[in-house]
């Protein structure tokens, strides 16, 4: 199972790991997400506000995000050392990988069509970015975790097969022959059951699809990194986030901190994941 994972990693830039989560906990685990996205909906809704204000372009219409929501709620967390996924990270990065961040993300009904884009650090819409052309090299693994269904109506995350092999993505603008807010040939939705986790390069071209349903489609936004890549830029209070964000008034990715009482809830098998920054 693990050498097919590596193998598709490698082929697709993705993968899909099935029955992550349990059928049975599916339900308790949406919900406390929900809850705890929409309980903190208007403070991140206005933290987006205030990146566009200085012109940046950020989020899409009608998807809420709640970063790092493990600090509101830990329902998922024995999950995410799962054997799977920990085995097939560490054949890519060896030992001592570290979580990056650990988002909730909820598009609701009708909300809109993403742009095409890789994730941190190759996104060059933020201040901290690796500048194309990217190496050949895998540096950072996301993950996003099915707790509704993922299918073509319900807003299946939009992927273009093999774009992790190239040294650029379209996030910026300004690559010949790709518009970035429109479809490109060859890309498809990723589909799979509640509990399942697509695991991709971060590399891969991706965007968020629009939800027909008349149901929210809920998702965790998980990153795995090797001990080596510096996380610091995306880091609140690191002298990297000062510098690179903060002085520049740039759009980044931002990570809180995972406070200190709720990193001593976790489990053990977790708590290396995470240890590398508790407030």
């Amino acid at each position: 199972m693990i050498e097919e994972n590596l193998k598709e990693l490698e082929m697709d830039g993705y993968c899909i790991l099935k029955n992550i989560i349990p059928d049975e906990e599916i339900d308790g685990v949406r919900e406390s997400l929900v809850t705890a996205q929409t309980r903190r909906d208007e403070q991140s809704k206005a933290e987006m506000e205030k990146t566009r204000a200085r012109g940046h372009r950020i989020g899409t219409q009608g998807v809420g995000v709640l970063n790092q929501v493990i600090n509101e709620t830990q329902s998922f967390a024995p999950y995410v050392a799962d054997r799977q996924i920990k085995e097939t990270v560490e054949a890519v990065f060896g030992p001592h990988a570290r979580i990056s961040c650990t988002d909730c993300v909820v598009n609701l009904p009708g909300n809109q069509r993403g742009y095409l884009h890789a994730d941190w650090p190759y996104n060059a819409t933020n201040a901290s970015h690796i500048p194309p052309p990217y190496p050949d090299v895998l540096l950072h693994l996301s993950s996003l975790w099915m707790l509704s269904p993922f299918t073509p109506e319900t807003g299946g995350t939009i992927v273009v097969p093999g774009s992790h092999k190239s040294n650029n993505n379209p996030a910026a603008g300004g690559m010949s022959n790709v518009d970035r807010d429109s479809p490109y040939p060859g890309e498809l939705q990723v589909t799979g059951r509640a509990g399942s986790v697509m695991l991709y390069d971060s590399r891969l071209w991706h965007a968020v699809a629009p939800n027909c349903s008349d149901q929210p489609r809920v998702a965790l936004r998980i990153r795995y990194a090797p001990w080596w890549l510096n996380l610091n830029p995306s880091m609140i209070g690191t002298p990297e986030h000062s510098s690179m964000v903060v002085d520049t008034g740039g759009k980044n990715y931002d990570c809180p901190p995972v406070k200190k009482d709720v990193y001593e809830s976790l489990p053990a098998a977790v708590k290396p994941l995470y240890r590398h920054y508790v407030s």
